[in-house]
């Protein structure tokens, strides 16, 4: 099965959640939103399911923030303050009538997304992403520029031989520059210089390690878009998760009322730095495992320099 963002945007939300009944209040639109603004001269106005759980603060409708500055409980509307849209750093968008409208969500899903991007990011420094690329060789030719591959390392080069074994076979003397004059070889290239020569016409294919791509829309297939392999998808889920339970706590550092002692009493303050903890330790160990995994598929080979 695809796993897209969206998919695992859901799943870090259900496995924050615990698979219990705590959930988010939500309503739903019952009118469209057209607009991507929201003025004092024109304010938007929401129309809403029901009003009973809405109250002054943050709803959240597909990925945007809004900031409800009134409401009527009798028409079952809410007004959006001037600063309202796009609210906390999300996007301002359209929304489509019966969408789901969370009210004062615990993890937005925007918030739910940058995590994931920033895990996906910082998985570079352990997990590599491995993607090829090719090339024509020529006969007067010897070195060759990537532009803009953001090359870590090579793993691996070879040619198609001619014949009908279709054999590719390895390139072992090649040198490797990653920071190749941009002069010559345009920006941000990086160039291979062989030292010995397949035959020229026939295909050459490099495989490299560079660093994951994180999402830019929703629909992006995980191992295509990052270059990782499918099995590292719950490492991005779980480095997600702790990142996102870090800040339960201060969010609650502050408050003094008769309800926030009584949630206390259930949930005593710093309960979510165990969760954390737990998380993180998961995350270490999966992570672990899916770099000796990678070690064992890409073991270093020795490749001689033309000198």
């Amino acid at each position: 099965m695809t796993t897209t963002l969206e998919n695992m945007i859901d799943e870090v939300l259900i496995n924050l959640a615990g698979y219990t009944i705590q959930q988010d209040r939500a309503t739903y639109l019952k009118a469209p939103v057209t607009t991507t603004t929201s003025s004092s001269a024109s304010p938007l106005i929401l129309s809403l399911g029901s009003t009973e759980s809405v109250g002054k603060g943050i709803i959240e409708i597909d990925e945007e923030l809004l900031w409800v500055d009134s409401y009527d409980r009798i028409s079952n509307t809410a007004t959006i303050a001037p600063y309202g849209r796009g609210y906390l750093g999300s996007t301002a968008d359209t929304h489509l009538a019966d969408k789901k409208v969370t009210i004062s969500p615990t993890f937005p899903r925007h918030s739910v997304k940058r995590a994931i991007n920033d895990t996906i990011s910082s998985l570079g420094s352990s997990i590599f992403a491995v993607k090829s690329t090719s090339f024509t060789f020529n006969a007067a030719t010897t070195t060759y520029a990537f532009n803009n591959l953001n090359i870590k390392n090579i793993i691996t080069v070879s040619w198609e031989s001619i014949g009908p074994s279709k054999e590719w076979v390895p390139v072992r003397r090649y040198d490797f520059d990653s920071t190749a004059d941009s002069t010559a070889f345009g920006a941000n290239a990086q160039t291979i210089t062989f030292g010995e020569y397949p035959i020229s016409g026939r295909k050459v294919r490099v495989v490299y390690a560079t660093d994951p791509v994180s999402f830019t829309t929703n629909s992006q297939d995980y191992s295509t878009q990052t270059g990782l392999p499918e099995s590292t998808k719950d490492v991005a889920i779980l480095g997600a998760a702790y990142r996102l339970l870090t800040y339960l706590d201060p969010a609650r550092a502050a408050m003094v009322s008769p309800q926030a002692d009584e949630t206390d009493s259930k949930r005593p303050y710093g309960a979510s730095q165990s969760a954390t903890k737990q998380l993180y330790a998961l995350y270490q160990q999966r992570l672990n495992e899916e770099t000796k995994a990678q070690q064992q598929n890409y073991p270093p080979r020795v490749h001689f320099s033309r000198r």
